[in-house]
């Protein structure tokens, strides 16, 4: 059975990976530094403020630009390509332009079986666009994400990296609705909600003059699993029980281990394994 691997970009990213001017305004460049520098030096090595620096471009342009890697690099001492390898493994960096509200639907298997392809897909009909895609008014990105461990309120929509718990696709239309008209919406927990830039200014360590107003804290269904195991009696073992018995090895392992440490490696098999499905190896 022949297996064709499609490698490169996502679909939904067109273009090469990161488009956009190559250089800020010399007054940008001069604002974006002085950040820079009260990021940087909260670092040993200043490199390690590669990904904050990363956020503080992101905020400027609304995704990643040439102008925005250049930038880094010149700041960190790192070259283009090297910044700009990490800048495309991370997913929370945007290789086009972002809206002003990130809105991204789990899609894993939890939040998908409890409804999350379904709001998907009512939002991408709501919006008029697909996963991956911004509405024509610049005001919301759509995008299918992957686990942000909140499980225990699946299916689980997220705003600007903000949490909206145990969304169904009329509430999540009614979300929708409410950014693209500039009606406050309020996160299941966490900090109020603010545009994508604004969030990525936060995401970069630089302070944020705004209150929590929804602290959240752990709900009924986070403890749900500890209800059951104290109805059951059920306990974490004992700390200083755990360090004893680490302590002290199963003797018939460490004899075992002891009887084949200087022997060779096995030989591979010589016959190959049975094909599955009929199919030919």
């Amino acid at each position: 059975m022949t297996v064709f691997l499609s490698l490169g970009q996502r679909p939904e990213e067109p273009g090469p990976p990161i488009t956009g001017p190559a250089a800020y305004p010399p007054e940008v460049a001069a604002r974006l530094a002085d950040d820079a520098a009260r990021i940087v030096a909260r670092y040993p090595q200043a490199r390690s403020a590669l990904l904050p620096l990363l956020h503080l471009v992101q905020s400027e342009d609304g995704c990643l630009t040439p102008a925005g890697i250049a930038f880094c690099a010149g700041r960190l001492g790192l070259t283009d390509a090297e910044v700009t390898a990490v800048a495309t493994f991370y997913s929370m960096y945007r290789r086009t332009p972002t809206g002003d509200y990130l809105v991204g639907v789990c899609t894993n298997t939890l939040c998908a079986i409890m409804g999350g392809d379904e709001i998907l897909d009512a939002l991408q009909d709501q919006l008029g666009v697909h996963a991956g895609q911004t509405t024509g008014d610049g005001r919301i990105t759509l995008e299918h994400i992957e686990c942000n461990a909140a499980c225990d309120y699946a299916p689980v929509v997220m705003v600007n990296w903000e949490f909206f718990d145990n969304q169904t696709p009329a509430s999540a239309r009614d979300l929708v609705d409410a950014l693209r008209g500039g009606t406050p919406v309020t996160p299941t927990r966490g900090a109020p909600l603010c545009t994508f830039r604004e969030t990525s200014r936060t995401l970069a360590g630089l302070a944020d003059p705004r209150a929590v107003t929804n602290p959240g804290g752990t709900g009924e269904a986070t403890l749900a699993g500890l209800r059951v195991a104290r109805a059951n009696g059920m306990a974490a073992p004992d700390a200083d029980s755990t360090k004893e018995s680490a302590s002290e090895p199963d003797p018939s392992i460490t004899e075992a281990a002891d009887s084949t440490r200087d022997e060779p490696a096995p030989a591979p098999e010589s016959a190959a394994p049975p094909p599955v499905n009929g199919s030919q190896p």
